[in-house]
């Protein structure tokens, strides 16, 4: 491409900024003009280097942009067609990163903008939110959804998935309703069951909060997505409100035959409900990164005596390996280990593991 491409972000925060950090760790020399609501954000990403310039009117100061990315919240990035619709370039591709594509497709179509747009939603997030903790590394190795529309040139089509397959992301090219069939299942009503379990346990929740201590372990992991932006979760939820609703109801169903199981005391269904739900969580593949960033932890068995932390931490540090965060596990619901080591990434993780193997630690990873 040439070395003067310009491209234009509408939203700043966790997937627009990695995106844009992505492409200037890969494609330096590109243009890249920023906008957001938040001028706190845009002097961040100014100051960063990330954006050379601030725009003050998304539909004036892209008019020159090859790409458009949309990465506000699915129901602002609508509002943003109707500015954008009339002033961009002829040949520029207009995409979004949004979980939800049925909405912005219809509205694309309405506005009769279908021959720029490549609907797109990079399948990676965080519990954290903002510009501040995004990452040039966010979607190397993720799977990336590309939705075209059926009037945009085919050409562009593969022009925009080898872009994003030099940012290193694996593209995935599919039908706007089947993207948001399948999100619904394994990202958005995650989310929501996540969220309930929280709400479960928080109204259980004793004024001491007890509950709240004792959930710090698998259960801290396993609803670690209920603490996302409930800004953007209520708006893909109500974007995507009938898949969601549907599949609600099919857990719903579940639910009431498990509880069903339970007034029998029917063994067989119990075992082989929890068996068929092991086998097939088993099988999900660990190569690629998915919708929530991956963690790389390890669990050490270690004697409550004094000095043994320290022990530890210099044994890896002597090794060049920094630790990301560290903790004390008292709940050994799911692992022996009582210390829980986070570090940056599987390489680290496996070589934590063979040092303190060597030096007879026992040492344990969740799967």
């Amino acid at each position: 491409m040439d070395k003067n491409f310009t491209i234009g972000f509408v939203g700043l925060g966790l997937i627009g900024g990695s995106i844009a950090k992505t492409i200037k760790r890969v494609f330096p020399n590109y243009k890249i003009i920023g906008f957001d609501e938040d001028s706190g954000t845009l002097k961040e990403a100014l100051k960063e280097r990330i954006i050379d310039v601030i725009a003050d009117d998304c539909g004036k100061d892209f008019a020159d942009c090859s790409y458009i990315f949309l990465c506000a919240p699915v129901q602002h990035n609508i509002k943003y067609l109707q500015i954008l619709k009339g002033s961009i370039a002829k040949d520029c591709i207009l995409t979004d990163v949004g979980s939800v594509k049925g909405e912005i497709h219809r509205k694309i179509e309405e506005l009769g903008m279908e021959e720029y747009f490549i609907g797109g939603h990079p399948m990676v997030g965080s519990e954290k939110a903002g510009f501040s903790f995004s990452s040039d590394r966010l979607i190397e190795n993720a799977y990336y959804f590309i939705t075209p529309t059926k009037k945009v040139s085919e050409e562009k089509v593969k022009e925009f998935t080898g872009f994003i397959e030099e940012l290193g992301a694996l593209t995935i090219l599919l039908d706007y309703e089947q993207h948001d069939a399948f999100t619904a299942a394994i990202s958005h009503v995650p989310h929501i069951i996540a969220s309930e379990l929280v709400h479960l346990v928080k109204d259980m929740d004793t004024d001491q909060g007890i509950l709240k201590q004792l959930a710090a372990g698998g259960f801290k992991d396993i609803t670690r997505i209920a603490s996302s932006s409930p800004i953007v979760w209520e708006q893909i939820s109500l974007s995507n409100r009938d898949n969601i609703k549907k599949l609600l109801c099919q857990a719903k169903d579940s639910l009431e035959r498990v509880i069903q199981a339970l007034d029998n005391q029917d063994h067989e269904y119990l075992n082989h409900y929890f068996k068929e739900a092991g086998e097939y969580r088993d099988s999900v593949p660990d190569s690629a990164v998915g919708l929530m960033e991956k963690s790389y932890e390890i669990f050490v068995d270690i004697p409550d005596e004094p000095g043994t932390l320290s022990t530890t931490t210099t044994l890896l540090a002597l090794n060049n390996i920094s630790i990301k965060n560290i903790g004390i596990i008292h709940n050994r619901e799911f692992e022996e280990g009582v210390l829980k080591i986070m570090l940056y990434d599987d390489a680290s993780a496996k070589r934590a593991k063979e040092i303190l193997r060597d030096k007879n630690y026992v040492v344990y990873e969740r799967k």
